[in-house]
């Protein structure tokens, strides 16, 4: 079966000069993840991806540490924000999209499968008829083979499920922001055990981006420092990733990897910041409506995770 989607991200990759698009991560020790600024050189406008909204749980407090970094940042190369980016709705960090739109602008943009979760969670934190289940917090919607422009620079959208049933990889030129579709060669796969989620799929999704050229590069949206190595690195690229992912490499085969990744999500525990998180982030990163007394309130329900 045909895939034009990837066929035209390949082509993309191959045709667009190596290393051209600027990549600035910032990683934040809190929640093992990894924001990135990037930008085209020639027209200086660019795109931020998987922002961090700092989230005390025991005060309730939000900060901008982490988000005010890129920004300072974006000021100082003199770059135009033109895209905020997720890759999916994430269960370990609020985002502060909303907050960076004010200070540095740009169009908030997530995959389309967004509303499947917000319907998921919906449910699970009884929101009301007031809380929108269509996307409409974003600005836009995107699905499988969409394109757009960094600069100058041509970007794919592939949707790429398993992780949650909305993730989506940002292909912007030679390079591919793919969230938690998978980690650093060393480190394997993100876990397919959230509502929605599939191993299945996952798998699935991993080898379509391996299906890129070799030379492709690839971003993590995490690095949680596996036993053995002494650095936090978020960057390699295809060809590392099927000579070595221990999740996933060539001659893994899907049967072998469900098992694996069903046996092993068994084990792990629930993320620290999955309820915040996702009452957040399902809201395009802004927080719940203020109550009648002016406050706004984050649900726990008990018994559920």
């Amino acid at each position: 079966m045909s895939d034009k989607a990837l066929e035209h991200a390949a082509r993309q990759v191959e045709s667009t000069p190596a290393r051209l698009l600027e990549v600035k991560g910032f990683f934040d020790p809190e929640t093992f993840t990894v924001s990135y600024v990037v930008h085209d050189p020639g027209s200086l406008r660019g795109a931020i991806i998987d922002s961090v909204l700092d989230f005390d749980p025991p005060s309730g407090r939000t900060q901008h540490t982490s988000a005010q970094q890129l920004v300072d940042y974006v000021h100082a190369q003199g770059i135009t924000i033109d895209w905020l980016l997720e890759t999916h709705a994430h269960a370990d960090h609020l985002s502060a999209a909303p907050w960076l739109q004010e200070r540095v602008g740009g169009q908030l943009a997530i995959g389309k499968h967004i509303t499947v979760v917000q319907e998921t969670f919906g449910k699970l934190f009884n929101e009301g008829s007031d809380f929108r289940r269509d996307g409409s917090d974003f600005d836009r919607l995107f699905v499988d083979g969409d394109t757009f422009q960094v600069g100058d620079i041509p970007a794919t959208v592939l949707h790429v499920p398993g992780h949650t049933p909305a993730c989506v990889a940002y292909v912007i030129g030679d390079a591919v922001f793919l969230g938690d579709t998978m980690f650093m060669p060393d480190y394997g796969s993100a876990r397919a055990d959230f509502p929605g989620g599939d191993a299945r799929q996952l798998y699935r999704s991993m080898r379509r981006l391996l299906a890129l050229p070799p030379t492709t590069r690839l971003f993590m949206c995490h690095d949680y420092l596996p036993a053995g190595r002494t650095e936090y690195v978020w960057e390699t690229n295809v060809e590392a990733q099927r000579k070595g992912n221990i999740h996933a490499h060539d001659g893994i085969t899907e049967e072998e990897f469900v098992k694996m990744r069903t046996e092993r999500d068994a084990k792990l525990a629930v993320p620290r910041l999955i309820l915040p998180s996702i009452q957040v982030n399902m809201r395009a990163g802004h927080l719940p409506p203020a109550e009648s007394n002016g406050m706004a309130y984050l649900k726990l329900p008990l018994n559920v995770l």
